[in-house]
């Protein structure tokens, strides 16, 4: 049997060298970049302007010198030179601690998220022919939703002859308006969109907190410790 040799692999699997045009990941200045570009600030040997003006740490001006001119000041008191307005003519640099300032940062982003009022749309479905206790039990739910600062949307489907009476549809809805007027605020009038009406109503604030002055949410109970011995006592 005649053996035949394989030519050497080529193509599109053809290792590249490390100073080829091929598609691995760069090293050097481009890994710099990626770092700058997630810290939104450029560092020390980073900064790349001809000339900065620089602030220390005490907040005194120190005058316009070169990038290392700046970091040789940073590193005699154990400091960072940070690039804090890019834009500027030249750009401005402060010497600090870049460790406790992404600390601080990080503390006030955390803090800033925690005031975010994360406001949701709650959703009910209503019939044009809704029975009045069916109703009731919607709106209660509702008037819970917008109490606890979240927007309502009602909507509501018209199905094959009801689509010839759309004024008991849109009656229902004013209906909400008028039965939730006390604590929200209708966004815009009922509106129609194909075989279907919806409305928006959001809470009021000045609204809200007057309800809640004349209704008062009801305080649970603390339960007792499990721990904590009852004695019956027999007459």
């Amino acid at each position: 049997m005649q053996l035949t040799r394989r030519s050497p692999i080529s193509g599109p699997f053809e290792r590249k060298g490390f100073g080829g045009s091929g598609s691995g990941p760069q090293r050097g200045n481009d890994f710099r970049g990626k770092k700058q570009e997630k810290d939104g600030l450029r560092v020390n040997r980073e900064i790349r302007a001809q000339q900065i003006r620089v602030i220390d740490d005490a907040g005194q001006m120190l005058g316009v010198m070169t990038v290392p001119e700046g970091v040789r000041l940073a590193e005699e008191r154990g400091l960072d030179l940070i690039e804090i307005a890019p834009t500027a003519t030249p750009p401005t640099c402060k010497i600090m601690d870049y460790g406790k300032w992404k600390y601080e940062n990080k503390k006030k982003q955390v803090a800033a998220r925690k005031k975010q009022v994360i406001v949701q749309v709650k959703e009910i479905q209503l019939r044009p022919r809704t029975d009045a206790h069916d109703f009731e039990t919607k709106m209660k739910h509702a008037r819970r939703f917008i109490l606890d600062g979240d927007k309502v949307k009602v909507n509501m489907r018209f199905l094959g002859r009801e689509m010839a009476h759309q004024e008991l549809g849109m009656a229902l809805m004013n209906k909400v308006i008028e039965t939730l007027k006390d604590v929200c605020m209708a966004e815009a009038p009922p509106k129609m969109e194909g075989k279907q009406a919806f409305l928006i109503v959001a809470p009021d604030p000045v609204k809200v907190k007057d309800y809640l002055k004349l209704h008062p949410k009801p305080i649970a109970a603390a339960p007792l410790p499990e721990d904590e011995d009852v004695e019956e006592v027999e007459d």
